[in-house]
């Protein structure tokens, strides 16, 4: 039976925006599925190995031919979501009390995909989101969202990715569009969040929403209360803020993205509820979550504070700063350029004094010429973050002056680009913030005069030279200084050395296993003895990917040594005639030979070399005698091609962790390696959650390493190319190579420990906003 249209004009007017929303957002798939094409295509036209090649091309064709099916579901499954909550929640419930015993892997890796486009969502949406949820829970008389609400992210992101594999379109293909996928998602929908808040604001619905009702003071700080349907399920950690913040962070009680379920847990709740509910948990739990849970949080409450005390301010339609304050903007800039003229820029502690004094002259000045609230304002902030920057003493003075300059290049993109207080994403931040990292564990004598300090300059001074270029000449600086990042922090001679030794023998390890899976799958068709396969598994992988390493897959050395494997396997296979037997005794010595010579680049002592050589010799002899039939010449110049083409054959996927430890560093670097610690593999096992972590950390961070009973500060210095092998260098000047799953171990632990937490001009603005709620007048007087 179906649910009646609601009656309550407060209903109607929920209904009327969930109905603006799903157009609005219905309206973009089918630009999506262009860009999908489009990205496809482009992908296919690039040259890579013969594998990525053909999985492009694939990729390409069955979406071409399955994109109107795609296409249709995601519109017809979204347009349902229109449908009244009751009635869908009662037939999911349904259909999920059927398939409860059969979900499998496709299940859940949708479930991961989805929750994937959901978090990045809440990175860029979470403030908006929390605003529309507030207003629609007015609406509802303070019932939440359903779990089923069009306007929750979990369903268009579920929308889209139950489509893709109920199609037939697979999880490669998705690999390759993810990236398109996610962009065009997070936007359109930030756009609608906002179009629906605008519909509900001119409605009257909350125009502006006052959020103490829901965040209480502590001793500590903010903490936000808790509500029924989200009860705590844990203490949070000392000085955790928590990642429940209703500040804008898109969090309202316990740990979720937001308050979602109705009811404990356990009442029976539709499993894909409970099923997302847990997702949100985990997503939300680890380290890294919830350091970008909380600083969105101060960016929410930024957002709230500037919506509450600025009257009209518009984060989403900036305008040009008015002429006056724009003029008196270039006149300062422009009295910052004259030191360079004279080649005398103050950098010690006096300088700094003077900086930190001149930032309240100018903000003063700035406010004096500011034609609005909404200059006055950004004025303000944007001067309280950088005296919270100039205050940090962990960066050495030298460094903060220049820091200091880059006040009013920020106060004009403040001014043209209010979402430099509305994203941690922008290149300002992020230039900031990275090159606040680096030098924060350097006192004033060890970078003084080095590559880094003159870098810091240098990107300051151009960013000067181009102060009207906005946004693009800090992406274009942070680019660039990421890429000296990436070469200054490996180019000491020891650093370097490693870097290059572990990142061949990553090289080797990685191609060793892959060859092994080759050479196997090759093996598959073919009669050969056990024991000429183990050899060939156990030693000639690694020979063959010790020699591409150091010569090339293609140099003929590699070449010989390929050949050799595919005579071994000739040579050990029936030989019933006369003709072959001579051929074997004939050709046995160079075979030998070459046997030898990569055993020995294997670095394997005399003893292990003879062992395997009489093994072999005895299954040589052996073939001789046996009556089984002989391998087919057409399958041994089938692998023959294979071999000499291997890298084309080989994948990147399940390679593993690499069997790697300090005695084989020390053998291929030559020299004495005792200031080098390698951190192999073993341990506790680490969580996926861990995993991740680590793979996500920024070169140059600071940690603080606690390894075998001794206290390190060490920066994070270099990463190999598949993330297999990290090095990190401590101010003692010793190395620690560590293997990406103990690295992630040690994070676990808490053996190893970021320094700093919350990035630059996060900690900047959590301080400007403690100053502006001592002391709310200094905004806009």
């Amino acid at each position: 039976m179906a649910v009646s249209r609601p009656a309550n004009p407060d209903s109607l007017l929920a209904r009327q925006a969930r109905e603006q929303f799903v157009a609005e957002v219905g309206a973009v798939f089918a630009e999506l599925a262009e860009a999908i094409q489009a990205r496809l295509v482009a992908l296919a036209d690039q040259v890579s190995n013969a594998r990525s090649m053909q999985e492009r091309r694939d990729a390409l064709l069955a979406f071409q031919k399955l994109r109107a099916v795609w296409l249709d579901d995601v519109q017809r499954t979204w347009r349902k979501s229109l449908e009244p909550a009751v009635a869908v929640a009662v037939a999911r419930d349904s259909q999920a009390t059927q398939l409860l015993s059969l979900i499998g892997d496709e299940e859940v890796e949708n479930n991961i995909l989805a929750s994937r486009l959901v978090q990045a969502v809440l990175e860029k949406t979470s403030w908006e989101l929390n605003d529309l949820r507030l207003r629609i829970q007015r609406l509802q008389g303070g019932r939440e969202m359903d779990t089923h609400d069009a306007f929750r992210p979990e369903v268009p992101a579920g929308v889209v990715v139950q489509a893709w594999t109920r199609c037939g379109l697979d999880r490669v293909a998705w690999a390759l569009v993810n990236d398109v996928i996610r962009h065009h998602l997070v936007d359109h929908l930030l756009e609608a969040y906002h179009q629906a808040n605008e519909f509900l604001i001119q409605r009257g619905v909350m125009p502006e929403i006052d959020l103490r009702p829901q965040v209480k003071r502590s001793a500590g700080g903010l903490s936000t209360r808790r509500g029924a349907d989200a009860p705590h399920t844990g203490a949070d950690a000392p000085g955790d803020t928590g990642a429940g913040h209703s500040d804008g962070s898109g969090l309202s009680g316990g740990r979720g993205v937001y308050s979602g379920g109705q009811g404990p847990a356990g009442s029976g709740r539709p499993m894909a509820s409970r099923l997302a509910d847990e997702t949100r948990m985990l997503t939300g739990s680890t380290p890294l979550a919830r350091v970008r849970m909380r600083a969105q949080g101060v960016i929410g409450q930024l957002k709230r504070l500037l919506g509450d005390r600025v009257s009209g301010y518009d984060m989403a339609h900036p305008t040009p700063a008015s002429p006056a304050l724009a003029q008196a903007i270039s006149d300062i800039e422009a009295t910052q350029l004259v030191p360079y003229e004279g080649g005398d820029v103050g950098n010690d502690a006096p300088a700094l004094a003077q900086a930190v004094h001149q930032i309240r002259e100018r903000t003063t000045t700035l406010k004096g010429k500011a034609s609005s609230a909404n200059e006055k304002a950004t004025i303000e902030i944007v001067a309280l973050m950088f005296q919270s920057i100039l205050a940090e003493e962990r960066i050495a003075a030298s460094v903060r002056v220049w820091f200091a300059r880059l006040q009013m290049p920020v106060l004009r993109v403040a001014l043209a680009e209010p979402d430099f207080f509305g994203t941690l994403q922008h290149p300002a931040r992020q230039l900031i913030d990275r090159m606040g990292s680096c030098v924060m564990g350097f006192d004033a004598r060890a970078i003084g005069g080095t590559a880094l300090e003159a870098e810091i300059k240098r990107v300051v001074q151009v960013i000067e030279q181009y102060p009207e270029t906005g946004r693009r000449v800090f992406q274009l600086v942070h680019d660039e200084f990421q890429k000296f990042l990436a070469k200054f922090l490996t180019e000491k001679g020891a650093t370097q050395r490693v870097v290059t030794v572990a990142q061949q023998v990553e090289q080797k390890e990685t191609l060793a296993i892959q060859y092994t899976i080759e050479i196997r799958n090759m093996l598959n068709t073919m009669t050969v003895r056990d024991e000429i396969r183990d050899f060939l598994f156990k030693v000639w992988a690694e020979v063959l990917a010790l020699s591409a390493v150091k010569n090339g897959p293609q140099h003929e050395e590699t070449l010989s040594l390929k050949r050799a494997a595919v005579d071994l396997v000739w040579a050990a296979s029936a030989k019933p005639n006369r003709s072959e037997r001579a051929r074997v005794i004939q050709d046995l010595p160079k075979l030998l030979q070459l046997l030898r010579q990569g055993m020995t680049q294997l670095n394997l002592d005399r003893a292990a070399q003879e062992a395997h050589l009489k093994v072999i010799g005895d299954t040589l002899a052996d073939a001789f005698l046996s009556k089984t039939a002989a391998i087919e010449q057409s399958q041994i110049d089938i692998m023959a091609r294979r071999l000499a083409n291997l890298e084309d054959f080989v994948t990147d996927d399940g390679t593993g962790e690499l069997p790697f430890d300090a005695e084989s560093l020390e053998l291929m670097l030559g020299i004495d390696a005792s200031s080098i610690e390698v951190v192999s593999d073993g341990g506790s096992r680490p969580t996926e959650a861990m995993l991740g972590w680590a793979q996500e950390l920024e070169l140059g961070s600071w940690f603080s390493l606690d390894h075998n009973s001794k206290l390190s500060q060490a920066q994070y210095v270099w990463r190999s190319e598949r993330k297999q092998l990290h090095l990190f260098a401590s101010t003692d000047g010793r190395s620690y190579l560590i293997q990406a799953r103990r690295l992630a171990a040690y994070l676990q632990a808490g053996l190893l420990v970021p320094t700093e937490e919350e990035a630059l001009t996060v900690r900047a603005t959590r301080e400007a906003l403690a100053k502006l709620d001592a002391n709310p007048e200094r905004l806009l007087n």
